[in-house]
């Protein structure tokens, strides 16, 4: 049986993940697509509460490196129950955020030494790797006020600006980086510019698909 395609959705804090990821679904699956849609961390019961102790507010300060370890953790269950599973069975599978997430949010963010993600990397994925990548790219304070009014800030979302900074520039190192997975996709345009955009970065994989 064919191998399924892989596809992860990358960004920062309110670039349009949540939109785009539906949108992307509904255009998958209109071309008849067997699709998963799953997220990192998650994507399995277990998976789900190591999320949760990630993204709440705890007394305990959770540290850097066992935050690190806590997304290594759960990506493991998630690719060994879930993600492999499913493209062995011939399914597409469209992520929330995956392993580049790590270098930019980790690495990037909490500037955690990158030779220690890739040594994790490289345990846990085996060579796993996205078909196509496609990173959602905005300016940090236009992503920053977008997230502000969707309600309460996780742990996350509390950060300081340098964080997000540092986030955003690691993710668009990896895109140079693997620039023949991903596809950047100016994110503070207008909605219709933006799926315009992922129509044709996803016309890669889809040589059948026409506008």
């Amino acid at each position: 049986m064919k191998r399924g395609r892989f596809i992860s959705l990358e960004g920062g804090e309110g670039v349009g993940k949540s939109t785009n990821l539906l949108f992307i679904r509904e255009l998958l699956e209109q071309q008849g697509i067997d699709l998963l849609v799953t997220r990192e961390p998650g994507g399995t019961p277990l998976a789900e509460k190591i999320r949760q102790l990630l993204l709440e507010h705890t007394e305990e300060t959770l540290t850097d490196q066992a935050e690190l370890l806590l997304v290594f953790a759960a990506r493991a269950q998630h690719i060994q129950h879930v993600i492999l599973p499913a493209l062995q069975c011939g399914q597409w599978v469209l992520c929330d955020r995956f392993i580049d997430a790590t270098y930019a949010y980790q690495g990037g963010g909490r500037q955690l030494d990158q030779h220690t993600i890739a040594w994790l990397e490289n345990t846990v994925l085996n060579g796993l790797v996205p078909d196509l990548t496609l990173l959602l790219d905005a300016p940090v304070e236009t992503g920053l006020q977008r997230a502000q009014v969707r309600g309460e800030l996780d742990r996350f979302e509390l950060e300081e600006l340098a964080f997000f900074q540092r986030v955003r520039q690691a993710y668009l190192l990896r895109a140079a980086q693997h620039a023949e997975r991903f596809r950047i996709i100016q994110a503070c345009r207008s909605l219709p510019e933006v799926q315009q955009q992922i129509r044709v970065a996803l016309a890669s994989l889809l040589p059948k698909y026409s506008e």
